[in-house]
Formats: C-alpha cells, sequence, structure tokens
C-alpha cells in the first residue's frame, strides 16, 4: 500500500483538480390534506398550520407507509434441497398511519374539527384520496380506505379541553401513486395517408386503409411501474389486434363476410385495469364473447416500449385512441 508523502506541518498536497460539492437546490416544505367522499368531499388540509390563533388540523412526525409499497413473495420449497426457488413477487395493499393533532382554539372548534374529519373519512362513503406536493409542485395521489385509529382516547396524553389527537389508519388496496398527467395518444386510419408520417415519428400515426400487419407503434409510460389502458376504437373497423411486447395479445378477427366488427359511428372502450376488464360500445353492447381465444388485457410497460397493431379498418376514417394513467412507487 502507497504511503502518503507529508508536507511539513503534517497536511496532504492539494489534490491536482478542486472537486466541488453539489449545491443544494431550494425546496419547499411538503404539502400533505386528505379529501373523502371518493375525492370528490371536503380537502383537508393536514400541514400549512397558521398559528395559535387559528383552529387546524396538523400532521405529526412519524407517518409510515408513505414510501415504497409492501411486496409479497412465492416461492417453492423441495424436501431435498436448502432453502427455497423463488418465483414471483407482488405488490399488496399498503398500510397508512398519519398521526394528526387536532388545535382548537376552544371547545366548540375541536368538536367541529373532528366532526369534520370523521365524516370525511367514513369508507362507506368511498374512499379517501391522499395529496402530496413536494417542492417541484407536482402532485401524487394515494386512494385509501379508512381502516381505524379515531376511535379517540381520552387519556391525559392523547386529549384535552380544546386538542385531540389520532393516529389513523388507512389502506390502500392500490399501492401506487398517481399524478394529475393522463398520457393521451391517436391514431386515425382509412384516409389513405401514409402509415409513419415523416415529421411525427410517433404521435399520431395515420395508418392506411386495408389491412395493417404487423405494424409496431411505440409507447411511452413514465410512471415507475406498469399502467393499464383504456383503448377507444371508433368505427367502422372490420376486425383488430394488439400485442404487447412480452407477446400477450387481445383482439376481434375480422367475419368472414366483411361485416364491421365494430360499424360505423360507434366507439367500442377497451378496458384493461383491474377490477374493471370490460369492452363495451357507447351503447352499452358487450363485446367481450366476441374476443378471440385465451385474450389478454395487457397493461404497458413503464419507459418506452414497441406493440403490435393490426387493423382492418371500414370504408371510410376510423380512429383509435389510447389513454392511461402513469403509476408511481413513492410521492
Amino acid at each position: 500500500m502507497p504511503i502518503p508523502v507529508l508536507l511539513r506541518g503534517g497536511t496532504s498536497p492539494p489534490p491536482a483538480s478542486q472537486v466541488m460539492p453539489p449545491s443544494p437546490v431550494s425546496w419547499g416544505r411538503t404539502y400533505v390534506s386528505i379529501t373523502g367522499r371518493n375525492g370528490e368531499g371536503e380537502e383537508i388540509p393536514l400541514t400549512g398550520f397558521s398559528g395559535s390563533k387559528w383552529p387546524g388540523i396538523i400532521m405529526l412526525p412519524g407517518a409510515t407507509g408513505l414510501d415504497a409499497p409492501p411486496f409479497e413473495l412465492h416461492a417453492d420449497d423441495s424436501p431435498n434441497l436448502d432453502g427455497g426457488i423463488f418465483r414471483e413477487a407482488r405488490a399488496v395493499a399498503r398500510e397508512v398511519m398519519l398521526p394528526v393533532y387536532l388545535y382548537g382554539i376552544d371547545r366548540k372548534t375541536v368538536r367541529e374539527l373532528k366532526t369534520r374529519l370523521v365524516s370525511s373519512l367514513n369508507p362507506k362513503k368511498g374512499y379517501c384520496v391522499l395529496k402530496f406536493v413536494e417542492g417541484d409542485a407536482v402532485p401524487r395521489y394515494l386512494r385509501c380506505y379508512y381502516k381505524g385509529g379515531m376511535e379517540g382516547s381520552e387519556a391525559v396524553d392523547d386529549a384535552g379541553f380544546t386538542w385531540k389527537k389520532f393516529g389513523i389508519q388507512l389502506t390502500a388496496y392500490d399501492p401506487y401513486f398517481y399524478s394529475d398527467s393522463v398520457q393521451v395518444a391517436q391514431w386515425t386510419f382509412g384516409d389513405g395517408t401514409s402509415f409513419l408520417s415523416d415529421t411525427n415519428p410517433f404521435f399520431p400515426l395515420h395508418l392506411t386503409a386495408g389491412v395493417v400487419g404487423g405494424s409496431q407503434i411505440t409507447l411511452e409510460n413514465p410512471g415507475d411501474i406498469e399502467a393499464w389502458p383504456t383503448w377507444e376504437l371508433v368505427g367502422p373497423i372490420k376486425g383488430f389486434r394488439f400485442e404487447s411486447p412480452d407477446g400477450q395479445a387481445f383482439g376481434i378477427t375480422a367475419p368472414e363476410d366483411g361485416s364491421d366488427v365494430i360499424p360505423e359511428g360507434r366507439t367500442l372502450v377497451v378496458d384493461t385495469r383491474p377490477g374493471y376488464k370490460t369492452l363495451r360500445d357507447d351503447q352499452g353492447a358487450n363485446y367481450w364473447p366476441m374476443l378471440d381465444a385465451n385474450p389478454v388485457l395487457w397493461p404497458i410497460p413503464e419507459g418506452k416500449s414497441k406493440c403490435t397493431v393490426n387493423i382492418v379498418p371500414g370504408t371510410v376514417a376510423a380512429r383509435v385512441r389510447v389513454s392511461f394513467q402513469p403509476r408511481y412507487e413513492v410521492y
């Protein structure tokens, strides 16, 4: 090991090039609020307390469950081998705990604060939405259901004449955060223009009349995890097939008699979201029985990916539109 040469006084020689440390970025405090009744009720701020002259609900230090989602691991054990063999992992429901302090200028105001909060969080009235806004002013949303923590305690450390403390327990069955932005792309076809535009390499794409076989389109998901899209197909369309980057697919084969699967003027909505998984048009007709065998309503992976589109358009211009909300692992 080389021994550094010390100058007089015991100091090391200066480095050949001085490396400057990074400068801190100015960053505002995090804003947090909660809104009940499926996100349509009153938005109750949990930060930004105005001072002792004003009643308010204050979020205390000690909140948990707001960073990485929890995961469940699946593995196979063998009686002849040590350990196990990992198979898969899945994110499970996120458990959140928010310690809050209800401050009233008198007994009446603290009771009003408690009533507002309890009424907003009642899960029989719907889920509540936690909103987080960091210093970059980009909001993130988490949908939760109230589970417990506001049953109340009159212990000297938990309540007083003009104040009250709770540890609100929430469960987010979808453990991911969402943003305000909705990613949208649209393609038109049947108008005789070239399939790929020289000036717009990604969106929108113009598809030619007739069969478009095995054409790849680029989708970009800015989130941290896969997103579940909603496809809208505006007729006339005789048949279609959408295939994911890893080979999963769904579609309806064009009938042999040449009729339109989606008539002119009708819109088929394919909702791939878990808990929905529907194919219905704007008049309520169910298209699920018409799907080809073994359909998979696949998600869009994070980042850029290419999917394959096969379209059999009708006689006039038609459209395909995809929209989705990116999902994030942390706020």
